[in-house]
């Protein structure tokens, strides 16, 4: 398989993601109408870690005795799984507080705000951006605009949950570009949930008061949660997140608020508004303008 193939495969891998995870908003509604934030996030993601456990467990058994280089790699899967579950539980846990204090339209819109931090964080890390990923980043935050902004724009309590959540959400698609291409990515998927379900779990003891017949109540959406959206959706970005920059994974990975708008039309019966469509085919174009290879477009200069 040629690089072009493979690209071309991640980011199709990148894309199925983002259609789990926009259909995830649904059960994430339900779902939160029994557990509270820390509970629901905990159960998920180690659901999604256990999921993935045994293959990984396999994986390693296959492979046989350690050597001092994979030895090395354990050690940098460890720090990998620590950073990415600890980003991913502040995002997630961010995201599902903030939606309590504010509306659905807002949050979506702020939450992808990713696909704009992504390419500035970018910048400081010295990463090279063309100025079609640039005008493709100003097409998509446009096209999220109106895909989710349905009232005013004002700045409350939840509105900072979220941008936060947004700014976090940055930090993990990096932390995933770092790690992903040095260690297995089903074993940094895995770690990484499990090191987030720990932490929420630690958080829902504190601050709410998780109870089993609440979470039986949410078996359905905590399920699609935890083995799908966590640990299937997940694993595809880090596996398809290797070797393809990280400004256009968030690009490709922001349509799963196009999916979200979807599945609430399909399995809820929301109708789109003509302003709910144009946002549709403006991230379209901007996905497609992200993937025109790079030596057919002007760099910015930026190293």
């Amino acid at each position: 398989m040629n690089r072009q193939e493979k690209s071309t495969k991640n980011i199709f891998l990148l894309a199925l993601t983002a259609l789990i995870w926009g259909v995830a908003f649904v059960a994430q509604s339900v779902g939160m109408e029994y557990v509270g934030p820390f509970t629901f996030n905990s159960v998920r993601f180690l659901i999604g870690g256990m999921v993935l456990l045994p293959v990984v467990m396999m994986s390693r058994k296959e492979k046989g005795v350690e050597t001092d280089s994979q030895d090395g790699k354990q050690r940098v899967l460890v720090l990998g799984g620590l950073c990415c579950g600890m980003a991913l539980c502040v995002a997630s846990c961010l995201q599902q507080i903030g939606i309590g204090y504010t509306t659905v339209g807002k949050a979506g819109f702020i939450t992808a705000m990713y696909i704009v931090i992504v390419p500035l964080l970018g910048i400081v890390l010295k990463k090279k951006t063309t100025w079609l990923v640039w005008i493709s980043v100003v097409l998509a935050s446009v096209g999220l605009y109106f895909l989710c902004m349905t009232e005013t724009l004002s700045v409350g309590r939840g509105d900072l949950y979220v941008l936060a959540c947004a700014l976090v959400f940055s930090v993990h698609i990096l932390l995933i570009d770092h790690f992903s291409p040095k260690v297995d990515g089903v074993a940094l998927s895995c770690l990484q949930f499990l090191v987030s379900g720990v932490i929420a779990g630690v958080a829902a003891l504190i601050w709410e008061q998780p109870d089993l017949a609440s979470i039986l109540a949410a078996w359905a959406p905590i399920l699609y949660a935890g083995v799908l959206s966590s640990g299937v959706g997940y694993t595809l970005q880090v596996v398809g997140q290797k070797g393809v920059d990280p400004t256009v994974a968030s690009l490709v990975l922001s349509l799963e608020s196009v999916f979200s708008v979807l599945a609430g039309w399909v399995l809820l019966g929301q109708g789109l508004s003509g302003r709910e469509w144009m946002g549709c085919g403006l991230m379209a174009v901007a996905i497609v303008l992200a993937q025109i290879p790079a030596s057919n477009s002007v760099s910015t200069g930026v190293q």
